[in-house]
Formats: C-alpha cells, sequence, structure tokens
C-alpha cells in the first residue's frame, strides 16, 4: 500500500496557491461539466472538478500536478460543498495527489499479478534511474509511487505514467521508457511486448480462430439457429 502522504507547510502552501481561480480554459471546461448535470446535483461534478484543478496545477508548475489544501478548497465553493466532503474525495482516489510531484509520476503496481509477473523488476528499473518510493528525484523529473491495481492483470507488469499506461514490461524495457522521458522523448504506450496490439494472446488464438479474418457465425456449428 501506498505511504500516508505528508501534506505540505500550510502557510506556505497557502502563499503559493491561496488565490487560485480557474483559468480561462479551465471555467470553460468547468462550466461544461457543470452542465451535465440537473440543478441541485453539482456534487456529481467533485471527481472532474479535482482532477481539472490538479491538471491547472500541473500546467502551472509543468508537472503531473497536485491539489493543495486551498485549491481543494476553491473546489468546494465552486461547487457549494462542506470542505471536508471534497477533501474525503481526494484523499480516496489515488489519481489526486495531495502533494507535489514531478514532471512524471510514475506508479507501478504492486498487485498479486504484477508481482508474479516480474513488477520487482520494475520498481528495480525505476531505482537504477535513481527513485525512491514515495519522493520525487532531484531534478523534479520523476516521482515514483507504488499504487494497488490498475486493471491491466492480463499484460501485466505495468506502470502508469501521468495518463499513459505502459504494459508487459521487464528491466530493460522500463528503463528504455524512463530514459526516453528523461530526454523529452514520447516512449510508445500501452504493450511493450514485440507483435502484440492489446492484451490479445500472445501466438495464435486458441478459440474462435475463424473470427480474425472474417466476421464468422459460429451458430451453425454450435447448434442454434440462424
Amino acid at each position: 500500500m501506498a505511504d500516508a502522504p505528508q501534506l505540505p507547510d500550510e502557510a506556505e502552501t497557502r502563499a503559493r496557491w491561496g488565490a487560485f481561480a480557474w483559468d480561462p480554459e479551465s471555467a470553460e471546461k468547468a462550466k461544461e461539466i457543470l452542465g451535465r448535470y440537473p440543478a441541485g446535483r453539482q456534487m456529481s461534478c467533485t471527481i472532474p472538478f479535482l482532477d481539472l484543478a490538479q491538471r491547472q496545477v500541473g500546467a502551472e508548475t509543468n508537472t503531473q500536478g497536485w491539489l493543495p489544501v486551498p485549491v481543494i478548497e476553491f473546489v468546494a465553493r465552486e461547487l457549494e460543498m462542506p470542505y471536508i466532503r471534497v477533501f474525503e474525495v481526494a484523499t480516496f482516489y489515488t489519481m489526486f495527489n495531495l502533494v507535489p510531484v514531478g514532471r512524471y509520476h510514475v506508479q507501478v503496481c504492486g498487485t498479486t499479478p504484477c508481482m508474479l509477473r516480474g513488477s520487482d523488476d520494475v520498481m528495480a528499473a525505476c531505482k537504477s534511474r535513481g527513485m525512491k518510493k514515495g519522493h520525487t528525484t532531484a531534478d523534479g523529473l520523476f516521482t515514483l509511487t507504488e499504487v494497488e491495481c490498475m486493471g491491466n492483470c492480463s499484460s501485466a507488469p505495468m506502470v502508469q505514467i501521468n495518463d499513459d499506461n505502459y504494459e508487459d514490461l521487464t528491466f530493460d524495457r522500463t528503463v528504455a521508457i524512463l530514459d526516453a522521458l528523461a530526454k523529452g522523448e514520447s516512449p510508445k504506450t500501452g504493450t511493450q511486448e514485440p507483435g502484440r496490439h492489446t492484451v490479445e494472446p500472445l501466438g495464435e488464438p486458441t478459440n474462435l480462430a475463424a473470427m480474425v479474418t472474417e466476421n464468422h457465425d459460429y451458430r451453425p456449428e454450435w447448434g442454434s439457429a440462424a
């Protein structure tokens, strides 16, 4: 499990973020999000508003973004909700960062399927590039976090870096991705297994093989009516 974050110094945080408000682009997006819900149902906007605020903070700091307490308070005011209700959401989901993170937030899945498939090698690759779990590198480039299952079990082990997933990882593949990001490049997202497109079985399919090349109707073979 991820360690509980230590919230940044309140006085310094308020000095920097106490006057937070939507920039023009975020204000337009917030209006669009709010319009999806009936009047009086603005509580439904909590997650998208927090995400929008975190992304604006990220754009201002050239990082993946985080949610200072004054920013959470701003979202609560926008939605006319008690602060604690919004804070509860921010602390529940690991998609929200309560402390500053680096330009690339490297989230390594350590749940059983990834562990059995080599997540320790993924973590070792991160450490080989100067990362330490729960910390940001001195250059501000990478933050390393261990998280629970992110739903890519069939292409384990995997890591999420900002908004992108990288799957079917090994030590060397992870190092290559990290090195490319450090150079400002955009490495291939998704599976890193050569010849694999998404999460289809490696090699030839073992069932419904006729569907590979055509919309084959199996019902007559199964004794079903056409």
